[in-house]
């Protein structure tokens, strides 16, 4: 469960420390808008990935395409910091370009693991899910808490925002190296893991060869026979019906959550007495309650289990568009912290996954509710020189 844990913080790791790096973004381009252009550029990628590589799931093998995944997040969180030092900090459209094309690297990435990982801890024991589910949102966490620090560690010093900035990217790098290291020598290994893969395998999945092989379990092609009482796999098309509310959920969370998260808490909040610290702290107690919203599910006897309850909660979270939008006007800091905390705790709660197609299907509703979230972020704008 905690090699589970750490590789869903891999997972997020990066996306999450170019959300929580905005102070500095928005001080390299203070006209660009990088809190809501990086966003868009990433879910376009993210989305269409997702969708080639749900479209052909059963076809491809899920430990090469979480290798690749969790090796592009590496690398593109190295380019970050290799980027950054070659330009000497220095903003510019060339700079904001190249952070843009690592973006939508992410999003590439992303949508190998994102919906890989869902998919093959599905297999498993629901514990390893949780325990990935709440790594996603520890990563939020996680990111923001060593963006306070380092911010804080070089606040006095002369360009401590650059200072801080580079030594967050690269402890970013370092982990998402570890991630690499974990996914490829230790998780196969796992005798827990090895037993489902190998109980996948006998029931007829096609994806976990190379698993196994790296687990060092060596099927023969007729081992993996098709069993007359063996049920009949359902397609993408069954799985979605079956399960078209939970997408739809799943759809509609992420277009609340990222139609204020994070373009409207970084730009359209105002200034108040935290000054530069006003944006990150927001951000962190989005993602601090956002960790806890995840872990209440493990307390079953405040689970939510009704799909209509499910649905109701859903919906009546629109209720804080307007809340937002007149605390940001007329009320104060407190009132935004607290709001931004609520935000994060419902969509922790209510965000929840089935086997390797369903996987990847709630996680394609998921980046397009993300998409449609943080194309919609940009109405905030109207009124304001757009």
């Amino acid at each position: 469960m905690a090699v589970c844990w750490l590789l869903g913080n891999g997972c997020l790791f990066s996306w999450n420390s170019m959300l929580t790096i905005e102070d500095y973004y928005v001080y390299l381009f203070p006209s660009y808008h990088p809190s809501r252009v990086l966003t868009l550029v990433y879910q376009p990628f993210a989305l269409g990935t997702l969708a080639v590589l749900a479209y052909n799931e059963a076809k491809i093998d899920t430990r090469k395409r979480n290798l690749f995944g969790y090796s592009l997040f590496f690398v593109s969180t190295l380019l970050v910091l290799v980027l950054d030092l070659a330009t000497s900090g220095r903003g510019g459209i060339g700079t904001f370009i190249g952070i843009c094309v690592v973006s939508g690297a992410f999003g590439i990435a992303d949508a190998h693991v994102q919906g890989g990982m869902v998919g093959d801890l599905s297999f498993m024991l629901p514990e390893f899910i949780q325990s990935f589910l709440a790594g996603l949102a520890a990563s939020g966490a996680l990111t923001s808490a060593l963006r306070l620090i380092t911010k804080a560690a070089f606040e006095n010093s002369k360009d401590g925002l650059r200072k801080g900035a580079i030594l967050f990217f690269a402890v970013s790098t370092f982990f998402e190296l570890l991630c690499v290291l974990l996914y490829a020598f230790v998780f196969p290994k796992l005798p827990i893991v090895k037993y489902y893969r190998s109980k996948a395998a006998s029931e007829g999945s096609k994806t976990v060869s190379a698993d196994l092989a790296a687990g060092g379990i060596h099927r023969q092609p007729e081992q993996v026979g098709q069993d007359p009482k063996q049920p009949e796999r359902l397609s993408n098309k069954q799985l979605l019906v079956q399960n078209i509310d939970y997408a739809l959920d799943m759809f509609l969370i992420y277009v609340l959550t990222l139609s204020i998260f994070p373009g409207f808490l970084s730009e359209d909040t105002g200034s108040h007495s935290l000054g530069s610290w006003y944006a990150l702290v927001l951000i962190a107690m989005y993602n601090v309650w956002d960790l806890i919203g995840r872990c209440i599910p493990l307390w079953k006897r405040i689970k939510l289990e009704s799909r209509r309850g499910l649905t109701t909660a859903i919906l009546s979270r629109f209720l804080l568009i307007p809340a937002f939008y007149f605390t940001a006007k007329y009320g104060d800091q407190g009132w935004m912290i607290t709001l931004t905390s609520f935000l994060g705790l419902s969509n922790g709660y209510l965000t929840g996954p089935e086997q390797n197609a369903l996987g990847n299907i709630l996680v394609l509703f998921l980046l397009g509710g993300i998409s449609a979230g943080v194309t919609l972020d940009w109405l905030w704008l109207i009124g304001k020189g757009w």
